[in-house]
């Protein structure tokens, strides 16, 4: 956006010049920045209103606004598109048909349809535009790409009926293509809610192993523990500080999650009974008196 208009004459000729400069940069040079400062300058020349050739005028301005969307558009910048367009145009109703067919190709290709919302509608409303004869075409970009994609069945319905420019077979048309898109929409919402009601089970049913499974590794830890504890008095200093590296290794180091983690807790169990077994054999248990 500029702050200032650039020291350009005004007019359409001047206009014109700089649209063909600013194709040029776009087709043959790709300096997509220079042909948008080309446009910019091209609309600032023709000044606030339609004045003398207005036909001309418009058409020129047309055309700038195109060249400068696709400029835009190959700049990764179609955020600005509308707004940039809307400040040589002020209001959506006064947007040409090309450079709102534009816009809604160019949102609905990024899948931003609801940008161009409430825009098409207050252009589609307007009486004057009624009268053009691209509303038609207007008309359906904006159903297609704009409406029926946001699940906005009844206020396409609404459009559609009240549109005076249009025939009984054409409003049955235009009522039927939308008629297909809500079923075509609803049978996608039955096969994502189904989807997500087979995946609830099989949710279910890995928690459940895995709950069991803690279950299981923690039973075993609860008897290693109690066979720690019962021969505690029994064991030597550096036996014990082996013990209590073997209990950090289960309760600190095991994951639950692992596959291997069963496997280890039988081999420690064993373990703590092969110690035990070896602190208390005959060399080291206690004479027995009468």
């Amino acid at each position: 956006m500029r702050a200032e208009p650039p020291a350009w004459a005004p007019g359409p000729a001047q206009a014109a010049a700089l649209l063909e400069e600013a194709a040029d940069l776009l087709v043959l040079h790709r300096d997509f920045a220079a042909a948008v400062e080309r446009c910019e300058a091209g609309c600032y020349s023709l000044g606030p209103g339609p004045g003398p050739g207005h036909e001309s005028f418009a058409e020129v301005k047309c055309s700038l606004c195109v060249v400068g969307i696709q400029a835009l558009a190959e700049m990764n910048r179609w955020r600005e598109v509308l707004s940039w367009v809307l400040q040589y145009y002020h209001v959506p109703e006064h947007l040409p048909p090309k450079v709102l067919e534009l816009c809604i190709l160019l949102y609905s290709k990024v899948r931003e349809p609801q940008v161009m919302l409430e825009v098409g509608s207050s252009w589609l409303r307007d009486h004057t535009n009624q009268s053009l004869p691209e509303f038609g075409s207007v008309l359906e970009l904006y159903l297609v790409h704009v409406l029926l994609p946001l699940g906005r069945f009844e206020g396409a319905e609404e459009l559609v009926r009240g549109c005076d420019v249009f025939d009984s077979e054409q409003q049955l048309a235009f009522l039927g293509t939308i008629c297909d898109s809500r079923c075509q929409w609803t049978r996608q919402e039955e096969t994502r809610s189904a989807a997500e009601e087979q995946q609830d089970p099989v949710t279910e049913t890995v928690l459940g192993a895995l709950s069991q499974k803690l279950l299981t590794m923690l039973t075993l830890l609860r008897r290693a523990l109690r066979s720690m504890s019962n021969h505690f008095y029994l064991l030597p200093y550096k036996k014990m500080l082996l013990a209590t590296f073997l209990l950090y290794l289960v309760v600190v180091r095991l994951d639950p999650a692992s596959p291997t983690s069963l496997p280890f807790i039988y081999k420690l169990v064993q373990l703590f009974r092969q110690a035990w077994a070896a602190v208390l054999s005959p060399i080291h248990r206690p004479p027995i008196r009468d």
